[in-house]
């Protein structure tokens, strides 16, 4: 893609998912993820009603009349972007690619975070960590994590969760908002999510196409495994071929709901020719 072409295709998605994050996310993004806690902000005179804990007693001390301690809410916050970028994301049916679609969830979500004044940080990952992005503020700042969830090509096509999260949990020392944009065709990363979640704020983002759920009966066709690059002749028109690949994909499914959810974090399910700001905005205010 050249320089122009890209240029047009992140402004295209900056203007949708800023009119998003604008009208919609940035109110339910504030409310669902609050600060850190209280912060001291200033000290003013006591009132009728105030609570006597907060007295300052040295101020008051000094004045001979009381003072109280001011807090207010310690707002800064980093937000984290996980997406998988293996083979699995190119597959699309409908009008758009899964990738296309991750792409405009996590514009949305910087965006929402940038109106908030918080950090994002950006790990896109395959079966490595393919590219990390540190934690900063700012449009300039997306507009690059945009540009690259656009154009970056992973040298790996597989897919390690497991070793996304490690990478993760070591360079973010504090306690973050993550978001891991992913189908979930992954294995073994139960352990290490109810790890990281046990520090961060975690939220899984299924990102998937109805057409991958159960095969069609086509007859025999040739496929190609998009994360491993193997191509099979598949009989499809096996009833038991059918049945035992929808039972291998509900079986990653409801693993990746399990791990989720018995380590405390979030899910959000999205379908490509769904309106993903639905179900992320449902999601915001069950948790807000």
């Amino acid at each position: 893609m050249d320089t122009k072409d890209l240029l047009k295709k992140v402004r295209k998605i900056e203007i949708k998912t800023r009119r998003l994050s604008d009208h919609i996310f940035g109110g339910e993004y504030h409310s669902t993820f609050k600060g850190r806690g209280m912060t001291f902000s200033e000290v003013r005179q006591y009132h009728f009603g105030d609570d006597v804990r907060n007295i300052d007693w040295n101020v008051t001390a000094r004045y001979n009349e009381p003072f109280v301690k001011v807090f207010e809410e310690e707002r800064e916050l980093t937000m984290m972007l996980m997406v998988d970028v293996s083979g699995s994301e190119l597959f699309g049916t409908d009008q758009q690619f899964k990738n296309e679609v991750v792409t405009e969830i996590a514009a949305t979500l910087a965006f929402s975070a940038t109106q908030n004044n918080d950090k994002i940080g950006l790990i896109l990952f395959s079966d490595k960590v393919e590219l990390y992005i540190p934690p900063k503020k700012g449009r300039s700042h997306v507009l690059r994590i945009i540009r690259e969830l656009i154009e970056f090509e992973p040298e790996s096509k597989q897919t390690n969760l497991a070793e996304a999260l490690k990478f993760m949990q070591n360079v973010m020392k504090k306690k973050a908002i993550v978001f891991v944009l992913s189908d979930f065709i992954a294995d073994d990363y139960n352990h290490t999510m109810k790890i990281v979640a046990g520090k961060h704020d975690v939220t899984g983002i299924r990102i998937y196409d109805k057409r991958e759920e159960e095969i069609p009966n086509l007859g025999v066709v040739q496929m190609q495994d998009e994360e491993t690059g193997e191509y099979m002749l598949v009989n499809t028109s096996s009833k038991k071929v059918r049945l035992n690949y929808a039972k291998y994909y509900q079986e990653k499914v409801n693993y990746y709901k399990e791990s989720f959810n018995k380590a405390g974090a979030g899910t959000i399910d999205c379908r490509v020719d769904e309106s993903y700001v639905k179900k992320m905005l449902g999601y915001f205010k069950r948790r807000g």
